[in-house]
């Protein structure tokens, strides 16, 4: 390759690492977007759920052993307080969820046909989805036996008894929620991809702004040409991409200590993959461009928005339908969505779309930037 490339790219390297506010855009900014993923979800891991119990049934036993499940019942705190002081509580937020055993609880389960009880929530079923299934699974298991029994409470208290004291054999396992991880990896990554596309833009503005105070036509007067001129550029994009993935996933993994879920290297490739989206899409809205106000007016209309509408900002299965269908044209959702794959168990052989289109948004990018400089014969143009 022509030496005069390597030496505009590492002149431009020097010129720039030698900024202060150069570290902090390309290095600081990424970072800090990790520390506001990690505020972010510092308080989403699992707690357990305040449930308030009104047993209005009174000594009943039935309805007794029901309070004395629920309180059993993993990730779950019972609170027993009255009707008046549920309603309260679930207002104010001081209670997740309610359960009212109604009179008449006991003797429905009794005869078979359980009734007169009913779980409250204002957080929706979100909230109330893991008591019903566990205490609804309960129920039905004591109505069955009271089928059997026929009415008979005696004969119900023997046969639960019975039930209540069989002895099972089983394992237990303690496997860790990583589902927390997996979310701050995917929203640091989303920070990323939005300052990997910044620092690209302002990286290729550097054409522009060498343009408009004259040093771009001191050096083409060189034997340097117009063409590698350009392509000193793009290899000095592509290595602060590369640097920016390299020292925000070694922050990510071995400074915050966050398990992405899928292999670095994997994170790194697809990352890699993106950084040539980024430099194909700023070498277009450089190619459109006449002057840096032109390119960042542009600049706040593509990047901002689409990384928005894409998910980098939060998951995109939150949007509207429209919102989603429109994400799917573009690129950075199609990373996300390739981590999320990798996330779920998924190989490289899973994510080949993702990867694909990809691939043609980064060679499209950088027809018609090439297209636009050859085309533009203005002797203030590159090519």
């Amino acid at each position: 390759m022509d030496r005069n490339i390597w030496w505009l790219a590492v002149t431009t390297l020097r010129r720039e690492f030698r900024k202060r506010g150069s570290l902090i855009i390309y290095f600081g900014l990424p970072l800090a977007g990790v520390l506001i993923s990690t505020f972010l979800f510092a308080n989403s891991g699992q707690s357990a759920l305040r449930v308030g119990v009104v047993n209005m049934d009174g000594s009943e036993a039935i309805a007794a052993d029901t309070v004395r499940f629920i309180s059993e019942m993993g990730q779950v705190k019972v609170e027993n307080v009255t009707e008046e002081e549920l309603s309260r509580r679930l207002v104010a937020g001081k209670l997740d969820s309610g359960v009212l055993l109604e009179q008449g609880y006991s003797q429905s389960v009794l005869a078979g046909q359980p009734e007169h009880i009913a779980i409250q929530s204002v957080k929706g079923a979100q909230v109330t989805a893991y008591l019903k299934a566990m205490l609804y699974s309960y129920i039905d298991n004591m109505a069955e036996i009271g089928k059997a029994a026929l009415g008979n409470p005696a004969r119900f208290d023997q046969i639960f008894g019975e039930y209540r004291d069989m002895s099972f054999e089983f394992g237990a396992e303690s496997v860790g929620d990583k589902s927390v991880s997996k979310d701050m990896t995917y929203q640091s990554v989303g920070f990323l991809i939005l300052f990997m596309m910044m620092s690209s833009v302002n990286l290729s503005e550097l054409m522009l702004k060498q343009r408009e105070d004259r040093t771009f036509f001191r050096i083409i007067s060189s034997p340097v040409s117009s063409k590698t001129y350009v392509i000193a550029n793009v290899i000095v994009n592509i290595v602060v991409m590369l640097l920016q993935i390299i020292v925000t996933l070694f922050f990510l993994r071995y400074v915050f200590k966050l398990d992405p879920g899928i292999p670095m290297a994997s994170l790194a490739g697809l990352l890699g993959l993106f950084a040539l989206v980024s430099v194909g899409l700023s070498l277009v809205i450089v190619a459109f461009s006449k002057n840096t106000g032109i390119s960042g007016s542009l600049d706040n209309l593509i990047i901002t928005p689409t990384c928005l509408l894409a998910g980098c900002f939060f998951p995109v299965e939150i949007m509207p339908a429209v919102i989603r269908r429109i994400a799917d044209f573009m690129p950075q959702h199609w990373v996300l969505q390739a981590i999320e794959e990798l996330q779920g168990g998924g190989g490289f052989v899973g994510v080949w779309l993702s990867l694909s289109i990809l691939i043609i948004y980064a060679v499209v990018f950088f027809l018609i930037a090439t297209y636009k400089f050859g085309r533009n014969n203005d002797t203030r143009t590159f090519i």
